[in-house]
């Protein structure tokens, strides 16, 4: 399907205007039934350029809210408190940001991208240090630890973060468990590394 630039003109073969007393290409969309939600419109009706001008006419997006849900549809901030797994109340454990911290989101946005540029950073530094390849710096920073690791060190960080991200350690929780596997990966990396003595 090949969008038009002319008023949102979709190219379709043998596809008919919905509307019942037409008979010309359906070309345009237009919300359709089942509902919409956040995520906007349910099914498309598709309809002759006539037929979509007469039918959003008439359409009312805020259809069955009661005012409260239109003013919060409406605000400049509306569904930014939806949470992504990035920002999930658990997400915090590796350092970056939660929605949750935040009353504005434009904040919690700057954090987290603050957060990813200086990680970023700290293992483009590691990797230029030229003892640790891109790939060792990156487990480097996912365990912790900086270019002064030692054998010892690894080993003592590699416990404790298992103990804290292990759901048998934290009563079966097991929504650390994704941080838990990239400590193990990142573990197994670095404890074959040449570069830590």
């Amino acid at each position: 399907m090949r969008q038009t630039k002319f008023h949102g003109r979709y190219e379709a073969e043998g596809r008919i205007c919905e509307h019942p007393a037409c008979d010309e290409p359906g070309e345009f969309r237009a919300p359709g039934g089942g509902g919409h939600g956040f995520d906007g419109p349910g099914r498309w009706r598709w309809m002759c350029l006539d037929h979509v001008r007469q039918f959003n006419a008439g359409y009312d997006w805020f259809e069955g809210m009661s005012a409260e849900e239109i003013l919060d549809a409406q605000g400049p901030v509306a569904g930014w408190r939806t949470e992504s797994p990035t920002f999930r109340p658990g997400a915090g454990v590796d350092g970056m940001p939660r929605w949750a911290d935040y009353d504005d989101p434009l904040e919690a946005i700057s954090a987290r991208v603050g957060g990813i540029k200086s990680r970023a950073r700290r293992e483009a530094e590691m990797a230029m240090d030229g003892r640790f390849s891109q790939d060792e710096a990156q487990a480097l920073e996912t365990m912790g630890l900086g270019l002064d690791v030692d054998r010892r060190r690894l080993r003592r960080r590699y416990s404790e973060l298992v103990r804290r991200y292990h759901p048998d350690r934290n009563g079966g929780d097991r929504s650390h468990e994704g941080r838990l596997n990239r400590v193990v990966e990142a573990y197994q990396k670095l404890r074959k590394s040449r570069a830590i003595g």
